[in-house]
C-alpha cells in the first residue's frame, strides 16, 4: 500500500523495509517492472549515437543535469518540495554513487579494453550478487532457490543472446573485467540500499539523487573535457537530451517506484528483460544485424524472469 507523503515528498524514515514472501502483486507491479526495462533499454544505443562527438564525463554530466531539470519542472507543477535536510540529501547522495557515478564511470572505461559482447555478460551478473547479498547479509526478503535459478537462466540467456564467441575473449583484460563485476556489484548493493529511499516519493528521490550526480562530475568535466571547445553534432545532442528524459529521468522513477513494490530480488529481473528489447533498439536505430541465437536466447530470459518474477506460491498445486 502506498504511504502517504507531505509537501516535501517524503514519511518519517524507517529501517530497511523486508519484503514478505505471499506479498500481493498485481499486473500494474509487473507492467511497471516491463516500462523499466524498455526505458533502461534505451541507454545502449542512445549512448552509442551520443558518444561518438560527446566525452563520457561530460555526456553522463549533461544527461543527470537534464533528467533533474525535467524532474523538477513536474514536482514544481505537482506542489512537491525537495527535502532540505541533510539527511535526505546524504540518502540522495549515497544512492547516486553506488546506482550511477561510481559504475557508469568504471563501465565507460572499461569499454576501452573489453569487448560490448563481453561487458554485456558482465553486467547480467547483477541479479547474481544481489541474490547472494540478501540471502548472505541483508536478508530482507525471501531469496529463494527459485530466484537463483531463474537468475542463472537469463545470465545463461544473455550468453545465448550476445554469442557464445564473448566468452572467448574473457581473462585478457583481466583488470578491466574485475572492474565491471565491480560495478555490477554496486549496482546490486544500489537496489537494496534504495529500499532505504522507500519512505519518499519516488519521483524526489529521481530528481535529487540526478541533480547531485549530475553537479559532481560537472567540475570534472570543465577541467578535463572543456565542453566549450566540443563540437556535437545535432544527433549526439538529441541522444543525450532524450537519454536523460527517458533512461534517467522516467527510468529511476520506475526503478524506485518498482523497489517498492516488488523488492530487489524481481526488480533485478528487468535486467534480463533489457537484453532482448536493447537488442530490438539496436537493430531498428543502429542496422544491428539480428543475433543468430536470439531465439533460444529470449526463451532462456523469459524463463529466468518469470522464475525471479512469479511468486513462488502461485506454483504450487492447489
Amino acid at each position: 500500500m502506498p504511504q502517504s507523503t507531505s509537501r516535501t515528498g517524503r514519511a518519517a524514515p524507517t529501517p530497511l523495509p523486508t519484503i514478505a514472501a505471499g506479498a500481493a502483486r498485481g499486473w500494474r507491479d509487473y507492467a511497471l517492472l516491463l516500462a523499466l526495462a524498455c526505458c533502461w533499454s534505451s541507454t545502449y544505443p542512445l549512448a552509442k549515437l551520443a558518444l561518438d562527438t560527446i566525452p563520457p564525463i561530460t555526456f553522463i554530466s549533461v544527461r543527470s543535469l537534464v533528467a533533474a531539470a525535467f524532474l523538477f519542472a513536474i514536482l514544481r507543477m505537482r506542489g512537491v518540495r525537495i527535502p532540505t535536510d541533510a539527511k535526505a540529501w546524504k540518502l540522495f547522495a549515497t544512492q547516486q554513487l553506488i546506482n550511477s557515478t561510481f559504475p557508469f564511470l568504471i563501465i565507460t572505461w572499461s569499454q576501452q579494453y573489453v569487448p560490448a559482447s563481453n561487458t554485456v555478460v558482465l553486467a547480467s551478473t547483477t541479479p547474481i550478487f544481489a541474490f547472494l547479498i540478501t540471502s548472505l547479509i541483508t536478508r530482507h526478503e525471501p531469496a529463494t532457490l527459485l530466484k537463483l535459478l531463474g537468475a542463472i537462466l537469463g545470465l545463461v540467456g544473455t550468453v545465448a543472446i550476445v554469442g557464445l564467441d564473448a566468452l572467448r575473449g574473457f581473462g585478457s583484460e583481466i583488470v578491466a573485467e574485475i572492474a565491471i563485476l565491480l560495478a555490477t556489484i554496486s549496482f546490486a548493493c544500489a537496489t537494496i540500499f534504495g529500499l532505504r529511499l522507500s519512505d519518499y516519493d519516488p519521483m524526489v528521490v529521481a530528481a535529487g539523487s540526478l541533480l547531485f550526480g549530475g553537479l559532481v562530475l560537472l567540475p570534472p568535466s570543465l577541467v578535463i573535457d572543456q565542453p566549450w571547445t566540443l563540437h556535437p553534432t545535432p544527433q549526439a545532442i538529441a541522444a543525450t537530451i532524450v537519454m536523460g528524459i527517458v533512461s534517467s529521468a522516467l527510468g529511476l522513477m520506475l526503478f524506485y517506484m518498482c523497489l517498492s513494490r516488488l523488492g530487489t530480488l524481481t526488480t533485478n529481473a528487468q535486467g534480463y528483460l533489457r537484453i532482448p528489447i536493447g537488442v530490438a533498439l539496436s537493430v531498428v536505430l543502429l542496422g544491428e544485424s539480428v543475433p543468430s541465437n536470439l531465439a533460444l536466447g529470449l526463451l532462456l530470459v523469459m524463463a529466468g524472469v518469470a522464475a525471479m518474477t512469479v511468486p513462488a506460491e502461485r506454483l504450487k498445486l492447489r
